[in-house]
Protein backbone atom coordinates (compact mmCIF):
# COMPACT_ATOMS: atom_id res chain seq x y z
CA UNK A 1 0.00 0.00 0.00
CA UNK A 2 1.34 3.43 -0.93
CA UNK A 3 2.03 6.12 1.68
CA UNK A 4 -0.69 8.40 0.27
CA UNK A 5 -3.28 5.57 0.58
CA UNK A 6 -2.29 4.97 4.20
CA UNK A 7 -2.51 8.69 4.94
CA UNK A 8 -6.00 8.93 3.37
CA UNK A 9 -7.17 5.87 5.31
CA UNK A 10 -5.83 7.34 8.57
CA UNK A 11 -7.55 10.64 7.79
CA UNK A 12 -10.93 8.92 7.29
CA UNK A 13 -10.47 6.86 10.49
CA UNK A 14 -9.87 10.09 12.43
CA UNK A 15 -12.93 11.75 10.85
CA UNK A 16 -15.24 8.81 11.65
CA UNK A 17 -13.81 8.51 15.17
CA UNK A 18 -14.47 12.24 15.72
CA UNK A 19 -18.08 11.87 14.54
CA UNK A 20 -18.53 8.85 16.83
CA UNK A 21 -17.20 10.77 19.84
CA UNK A 22 -19.46 13.76 19.08
CA UNK A 23 -22.54 11.48 18.78
CA UNK A 24 -21.59 9.73 22.03
CA UNK A 25 -21.26 13.06 23.87
CA UNK A 26 -24.61 14.29 22.52
CA UNK A 27 -26.32 11.02 23.47
CA UNK A 28 -24.89 11.17 27.02
CA UNK A 29 -25.97 14.81 27.34
CA UNK A 30 -29.51 13.89 26.26
CA UNK A 31 -29.54 11.03 28.80
CA UNK A 32 -28.44 13.37 31.61
CA UNK A 33 -31.09 15.87 30.53
CA UNK A 34 -33.83 13.26 30.79
CA UNK A 35 -32.58 12.06 34.19
CA UNK A 36 -32.56 15.61 35.61
CA UNK A 37 -35.95 16.34 34.07
CA UNK A 38 -37.46 13.25 35.72
CA UNK A 39 -35.87 14.22 39.05
CA UNK A 40 -37.40 17.70 38.84
CA UNK A 41 -40.76 16.13 38.05
CA UNK A 42 -40.50 14.06 41.23
CA UNK A 43 -39.56 17.20 43.22
CA UNK A 44 -42.63 19.02 41.92
CA UNK A 45 -44.86 16.05 42.75
CA UNK A 46 -43.40 16.12 46.28
CA UNK A 47 -44.01 19.88 46.42
CA UNK A 48 -47.64 19.36 45.35
CA UNK A 49 -48.07 16.64 47.98
CA UNK A 50 -46.52 18.93 50.62
CA UNK A 51 -48.96 21.71 49.73
CA UNK A 52 -51.86 19.30 49.99
CA UNK A 53 -50.60 18.01 53.36
CA UNK A 54 -50.26 21.55 54.73
CA UNK A 55 -53.77 22.43 53.56
CA UNK A 56 -55.33 19.43 55.24
CA UNK A 57 -53.09 19.38 58.36
CA UNK A 58 -54.78 19.47 61.77
CA UNK A 59 -51.76 20.65 63.84
CA UNK A 60 -48.54 22.64 63.32
CA UNK A 61 -46.53 19.45 63.87
CA UNK A 62 -48.10 17.91 60.77
CA UNK A 63 -46.88 20.86 58.67
CA UNK A 64 -43.20 20.89 59.73
CA UNK A 65 -41.85 18.53 57.03
CA UNK A 66 -44.16 19.76 54.21
CA UNK A 67 -43.14 23.35 55.01
CA UNK A 68 -39.45 22.48 54.61
CA UNK A 69 -40.17 20.85 51.23
CA UNK A 70 -42.13 23.88 50.04
CA UNK A 71 -39.40 26.29 51.16
CA UNK A 72 -36.63 24.27 49.46
CA UNK A 73 -38.26 24.52 46.03
CA UNK A 74 -36.42 26.87 43.65
CA UNK A 75 -38.21 26.02 40.40
CA UNK A 76 -40.67 28.60 38.95
CA UNK A 77 -44.23 27.52 39.81
CA UNK A 78 -47.75 28.76 39.03
CA UNK A 79 -50.86 27.19 40.62
CA UNK A 80 -54.26 27.56 38.96
CA UNK A 81 -57.80 26.66 39.89
CA UNK A 82 -60.55 26.55 37.30
CA UNK A 83 -58.20 28.27 34.83
CA UNK A 84 -57.40 31.20 37.16
CA UNK A 85 -53.96 31.86 38.67
CA UNK A 86 -54.20 31.66 42.45
CA UNK A 87 -50.53 31.42 43.41
CA UNK A 88 -46.99 31.77 42.01
CA UNK A 89 -43.59 30.92 43.45
CA UNK A 90 -40.00 31.76 42.37
CA UNK A 91 -41.07 34.12 39.61
CA UNK A 92 -39.46 37.51 39.04
CA UNK A 93 -41.27 40.35 40.75
CA UNK A 94 -41.92 42.42 37.62
CA UNK A 95 -43.62 39.42 35.98
CA UNK A 96 -45.53 38.34 39.08
CA UNK A 97 -47.12 41.80 39.52
CA UNK A 98 -48.22 42.14 35.88
CA UNK A 99 -51.27 39.98 35.04
CA UNK A 100 -50.56 39.95 31.29
CA UNK A 101 -46.89 39.01 31.75
CA UNK A 102 -47.83 36.37 34.31
CA UNK A 103 -50.40 34.88 31.90
CA UNK A 104 -47.76 34.77 29.14
CA UNK A 105 -45.31 33.14 31.55
CA UNK A 106 -47.96 30.52 32.37
CA UNK A 107 -48.26 29.62 28.68
CA UNK A 108 -44.50 29.05 28.56
CA UNK A 109 -44.70 26.74 31.57
CA UNK A 110 -47.50 24.77 29.95
CA UNK A 111 -45.29 24.15 26.90
CA UNK A 112 -42.35 22.97 29.03
CA UNK A 113 -43.99 20.41 31.32
CA UNK A 114 -47.32 18.69 31.92
CA UNK A 115 -49.39 20.01 34.82
CA UNK A 116 -49.51 18.18 38.18
CA UNK A 117 -53.05 17.99 39.69
CA UNK A 118 -53.50 18.75 43.42
CA UNK A 119 -56.80 17.37 44.76
CA UNK A 120 -57.51 18.86 48.22
CA UNK A 121 -61.01 17.38 48.41
CA UNK A 122 -63.44 15.72 46.02
CA UNK A 123 -64.27 18.17 43.27
CA UNK A 124 -61.69 20.72 44.41
CA UNK A 125 -58.67 20.32 42.12
CA UNK A 126 -55.83 22.75 41.48
CA UNK A 127 -53.18 22.45 38.76
CA UNK A 128 -49.46 23.02 39.33
CA UNK A 129 -47.43 24.25 36.38
CA UNK A 130 -43.64 24.43 36.65
CA UNK A 131 -40.70 25.34 34.48
CA UNK A 132 -37.24 23.94 34.00
CA UNK A 133 -34.57 24.94 36.50
CA UNK A 134 -31.56 27.06 35.51
CA UNK A 135 -29.36 23.94 35.59
CA UNK A 136 -31.69 22.09 33.23
CA UNK A 137 -31.82 25.07 30.87
CA UNK A 138 -28.01 25.20 30.77
CA UNK A 139 -27.89 21.48 30.07
CA UNK A 140 -30.47 21.95 27.31
CA UNK A 141 -28.24 24.36 25.39
CA UNK A 142 -24.98 22.54 26.16
CA UNK A 143 -25.09 20.36 22.96
CA UNK A 144 -25.51 23.49 20.81
CA UNK A 145 -22.52 25.13 22.50
CA UNK A 146 -20.54 21.90 22.11
CA UNK A 147 -21.35 21.62 18.40
CA UNK A 148 -20.38 25.28 17.92
CA UNK A 149 -17.04 24.72 19.66
CA UNK A 150 -16.39 21.59 17.58
CA UNK A 151 -17.30 23.47 14.40
CA UNK A 152 -14.96 26.36 15.24
CA UNK A 153 -12.19 23.96 16.18
CA UNK A 154 -12.71 22.05 12.91
CA UNK A 155 -12.59 25.30 10.92
CA UNK A 156 -9.37 26.27 12.72
CA UNK A 157 -7.78 22.90 11.96
CA UNK A 158 -8.92 23.07 8.34
CA UNK A 159 -7.50 26.58 7.88
CA UNK A 160 -4.24 25.52 9.50
CA UNK A 161 -4.04 22.44 7.27
CA UNK A 162 -4.89 24.46 4.17
CA UNK A 163 -2.38 27.23 4.92
CA UNK A 164 0.31 24.64 5.68
CA UNK A 165 -0.44 22.84 2.42
CA UNK A 166 -0.30 26.09 0.44
CA UNK A 167 2.98 27.07 2.14
CA UNK A 168 4.44 23.65 1.29
CA UNK A 169 3.27 23.98 -2.33
CA UNK A 170 4.80 27.46 -2.55
CA UNK A 171 8.14 26.18 -1.23
CA UNK A 172 8.01 23.30 -3.71
CA UNK A 173 7.19 25.67 -6.57
CA UNK A 174 9.98 28.03 -5.61
CA UNK A 175 12.46 25.18 -5.24
CA UNK A 176 11.52 23.66 -8.59
CA UNK A 177 11.68 27.04 -10.32
CA UNK A 178 15.11 27.91 -8.93
CA UNK A 179 16.43 24.43 -9.71
CA UNK A 180 15.10 24.75 -13.28
CA UNK A 181 16.85 28.12 -13.66
CA UNK A 182 20.05 26.56 -12.33
CA UNK A 183 19.83 23.57 -14.69
CA UNK A 184 19.17 25.77 -17.73
CA UNK A 185 22.03 28.09 -16.79
CA UNK A 186 24.78 25.49 -17.37
CA UNK A 187 24.03 24.57 -21.02
CA UNK A 188 23.10 28.20 -21.70
CA UNK A 189 26.58 29.37 -20.76
CA UNK A 190 27.99 26.74 -23.12
CA UNK A 191 25.70 27.88 -25.97
CA UNK A 192 26.87 31.48 -25.53
CA UNK A 193 30.45 30.26 -25.86
CA UNK A 194 29.65 28.27 -29.02
CA UNK A 195 27.92 31.33 -30.47
CA UNK A 196 31.11 33.37 -30.07
CA UNK A 197 33.11 30.60 -31.79
CA UNK A 198 30.63 30.55 -34.68
CA UNK A 199 30.93 34.32 -35.05
CA UNK A 200 34.71 34.01 -35.25
CA UNK A 201 34.40 31.37 -37.98
CA UNK A 202 32.21 33.67 -40.12
CA UNK A 203 29.07 31.54 -40.02
CA UNK A 204 26.10 32.99 -41.91
CA UNK A 205 24.79 36.14 -40.20
CA UNK A 206 21.16 35.00 -40.62
CA UNK A 207 21.83 31.79 -38.72
CA UNK A 208 23.70 33.63 -35.98
CA UNK A 209 20.85 36.13 -35.52
CA UNK A 210 18.29 33.36 -35.07
CA UNK A 211 20.52 31.43 -32.67
CA UNK A 212 21.13 34.62 -30.70
CA UNK A 213 17.37 35.22 -30.45
CA UNK A 214 16.85 31.74 -29.02
CA UNK A 215 19.70 32.19 -26.55
CA UNK A 216 18.22 35.49 -25.38
CA UNK A 217 14.91 33.69 -25.07
CA UNK A 218 16.50 31.03 -22.84
CA UNK A 219 18.07 33.77 -20.76
CA UNK A 220 14.65 35.37 -20.31
CA UNK A 221 13.13 32.03 -19.27
CA UNK A 222 15.97 31.47 -16.79
CA UNK A 223 15.42 34.96 -15.37
CA UNK A 224 11.69 34.29 -15.01
CA UNK A 225 12.17 31.05 -13.10
CA UNK A 226 14.79 32.60 -10.84
CA UNK A 227 12.23 35.22 -9.73
CA UNK A 228 9.69 32.65 -8.54
CA UNK A 229 9.76 32.37 -4.75
CA UNK A 230 11.38 35.76 -4.23
CA UNK A 231 10.01 39.29 -4.30
CA UNK A 232 10.47 40.59 -7.86
CA UNK A 233 11.59 44.15 -8.48
CA UNK A 234 8.75 46.27 -9.91
CA UNK A 235 9.38 49.21 -12.21
CA UNK A 236 7.21 51.95 -13.66
CA UNK A 237 6.62 50.67 -17.18
CA UNK A 238 4.24 51.37 -20.03
CA UNK A 239 1.94 48.34 -19.84
CA UNK A 240 0.88 48.85 -23.46
CA UNK A 241 4.44 48.67 -24.77
CA UNK A 242 5.40 45.70 -22.58
CA UNK A 243 2.26 43.80 -23.60
CA UNK A 244 2.71 44.62 -27.29
CA UNK A 245 6.29 43.28 -27.23
CA UNK A 246 5.13 39.91 -25.88
CA UNK A 247 2.18 39.90 -28.30
CA UNK A 248 4.46 40.48 -31.31
CA UNK A 249 6.91 37.81 -30.17
CA UNK A 250 4.26 35.08 -30.08
CA UNK A 251 2.46 36.36 -33.17
CA UNK A 252 5.61 35.81 -35.28
CA UNK A 253 5.92 32.22 -34.07
CA UNK A 254 2.48 30.89 -34.93
CA UNK A 255 0.97 29.97 -38.26
CA UNK A 256 -1.29 32.16 -40.39
CA UNK A 257 -4.25 30.02 -39.32
CA UNK A 258 -4.48 32.21 -36.22
CA UNK A 259 -5.67 35.76 -36.82
CA UNK A 260 -4.12 38.18 -34.28
CA UNK A 261 -5.64 41.56 -33.31
CA UNK A 262 -4.18 44.12 -30.89
CA UNK A 263 -6.14 47.17 -29.67
CA UNK A 264 -4.92 49.71 -27.11
CA UNK A 265 -5.07 53.45 -26.33
CA UNK A 266 -2.51 55.64 -28.10
CA UNK A 267 -1.25 57.23 -24.88
CA UNK A 268 1.01 55.15 -22.62
CA UNK A 269 -0.31 53.74 -19.34
CA UNK A 270 2.34 53.45 -16.63
CA UNK A 271 1.99 50.89 -13.85
CA UNK A 272 4.38 49.08 -11.49
CA UNK A 273 5.32 45.74 -13.00
CA UNK A 274 8.15 43.34 -13.59
CA UNK A 275 8.74 43.15 -17.38
CA UNK A 276 9.93 39.52 -17.43
CA UNK A 277 7.05 38.20 -15.33
CA UNK A 278 4.48 40.33 -17.17
CA UNK A 279 5.64 38.99 -20.54
CA UNK A 280 5.38 35.47 -19.08
CA UNK A 281 1.79 36.21 -18.08
CA UNK A 282 0.80 37.44 -21.55
CA UNK A 283 2.54 34.53 -23.29
CA UNK A 284 0.88 31.96 -21.00
CA UNK A 285 -2.56 33.38 -21.69
CA UNK A 286 -1.99 33.65 -25.45
CA UNK A 287 -0.63 30.10 -25.68
CA UNK A 288 -3.55 28.82 -23.63
CA UNK A 289 -5.97 30.64 -25.97
CA UNK A 290 -4.29 29.19 -29.07
CA UNK A 291 -4.41 25.69 -27.53
CA UNK A 292 -8.14 26.17 -26.85
CA UNK A 293 -8.62 26.98 -30.56
CA UNK A 294 -6.42 23.99 -31.55
CA UNK A 295 -4.14 26.34 -33.48
CA UNK A 296 -6.86 27.83 -35.67
CA UNK A 297 -9.10 30.83 -35.03
CA UNK A 298 -9.07 34.46 -33.91
CA UNK A 299 -7.15 35.86 -30.97
CA UNK A 300 -7.77 39.46 -29.87
CA UNK A 301 -5.89 41.35 -27.17
CA UNK A 302 -7.48 44.59 -25.99
CA UNK A 303 -6.17 47.09 -23.43
CA UNK A 304 -8.51 49.74 -22.01
CA UNK A 305 -8.80 52.15 -19.11
CA UNK A 306 -11.60 51.69 -16.60
CA UNK A 307 -11.52 54.30 -13.86
CA UNK A 308 -8.34 53.71 -11.85
CA UNK A 309 -7.75 50.35 -13.50
CA UNK A 310 -6.27 49.12 -16.74
CA UNK A 311 -7.95 46.03 -18.17
CA UNK A 312 -6.18 43.56 -20.44
CA UNK A 313 -8.66 41.30 -22.23
CA UNK A 314 -7.49 38.27 -24.20
CA UNK A 315 -10.28 36.76 -26.28
CA UNK A 316 -10.20 33.56 -28.32
CA UNK A 317 -12.67 31.63 -30.48
CA UNK A 318 -11.97 28.31 -28.80
CA UNK A 319 -14.16 25.66 -27.22
CA UNK A 320 -15.13 27.79 -24.20
CA UNK A 321 -15.22 27.08 -20.46
CA UNK A 322 -18.27 25.88 -18.46
CA UNK A 323 -19.33 28.45 -15.86
CA UNK A 324 -18.76 26.06 -12.97
CA UNK A 325 -15.08 25.85 -13.98
CA UNK A 326 -14.43 29.61 -14.09
CA UNK A 327 -12.48 29.53 -10.82
CA UNK A 328 -11.11 25.99 -11.15
CA UNK A 329 -9.10 26.80 -14.29
CA UNK A 330 -6.67 28.76 -12.07
CA UNK A 331 -6.13 25.89 -9.62
CA UNK A 332 -2.79 24.01 -9.74
CA UNK A 333 -3.13 20.72 -11.61
CA UNK A 334 -6.42 21.56 -13.35
CA UNK A 335 -6.22 20.95 -17.09
CA UNK A 336 -8.47 19.77 -19.92
CA UNK A 337 -5.53 18.74 -22.07
CA UNK A 338 -4.41 15.14 -22.49
CA UNK A 339 -0.85 16.32 -21.93
CA UNK A 340 0.21 18.97 -19.48
CA UNK A 341 0.62 19.64 -15.78
CA UNK A 342 -2.10 22.27 -15.42
CA UNK A 343 0.34 24.84 -14.01
CA UNK A 344 0.18 27.59 -16.66
CA UNK A 345 -2.92 29.47 -15.49
CA UNK A 346 -2.21 28.89 -11.79
CA UNK A 347 1.28 30.33 -12.27
CA UNK A 348 -0.23 33.24 -14.20
CA UNK A 349 -2.66 33.92 -11.35
CA UNK A 350 0.19 33.94 -8.87
CA UNK A 351 2.23 36.39 -10.97
CA UNK A 352 -0.76 38.72 -11.43
CA UNK A 353 -2.24 38.65 -7.92
CA UNK A 354 0.70 38.00 -5.59
CA UNK A 355 3.52 39.78 -7.39
CA UNK A 356 1.59 42.63 -9.05
CA UNK A 357 -1.43 42.90 -6.67
CA UNK A 358 -3.75 42.67 -9.67
CA UNK A 359 -6.75 40.49 -10.45
CA UNK A 360 -7.32 37.82 -13.09
CA UNK A 361 -10.60 36.13 -13.95
CA UNK A 362 -12.66 34.54 -16.69
CA UNK A 363 -14.62 37.61 -17.80
CA UNK A 364 -16.83 35.72 -20.22
CA UNK A 365 -17.01 32.33 -21.87
CA UNK A 366 -19.49 30.50 -24.05
CA UNK A 367 -19.24 26.86 -25.09
CA UNK A 368 -18.31 26.58 -28.77
CA UNK A 369 -17.92 30.36 -29.12
CA UNK A 370 -14.86 31.38 -27.10
CA UNK A 371 -13.43 32.80 -23.89
CA UNK A 372 -12.24 36.15 -22.57
CA UNK A 373 -9.65 36.20 -19.79
CA UNK A 374 -9.29 39.58 -18.07
CA UNK A 375 -6.35 41.01 -16.11
CA UNK A 376 -6.88 44.15 -14.02
CA UNK A 377 -4.07 46.38 -12.71
CA UNK A 378 -4.44 49.56 -10.71
CA UNK A 379 -2.48 52.56 -11.98
CA UNK A 380 -1.74 55.94 -10.46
Amino acid sequence: MQFSDKRNRTRWVIIFASFFIVILILWNTYSFFQIFKNEEREKMEQWALAMKTMKNADTDTDTELPLKIVQNASIPIIVTQEGKIINNVNIEEDIAKDKDKLAGFLENLKSENNAIPIEYSPGKVQKLYYGDSSLLNKLKYYPIALLLIIFLFGALVYNFYKSTKIATQNKLWAGMAKETAHQIGTPLSSLIGWLEIMKAENVSETILVEIEKDIKRLQTITDRFSKIGSEPALQKKDVIEETHNSFDYLKSRFSNQVSFTFNAPKDPIFISLNPELHSWTIENLMKNAIDAMKGKGELALKIEKDGQYVRINITDTGKGIPKKQYNRVFEPGFTTKKRGWGLGLSLTKRIVEEYHTGKIKVAHSEIGVGTTIQISYKFS
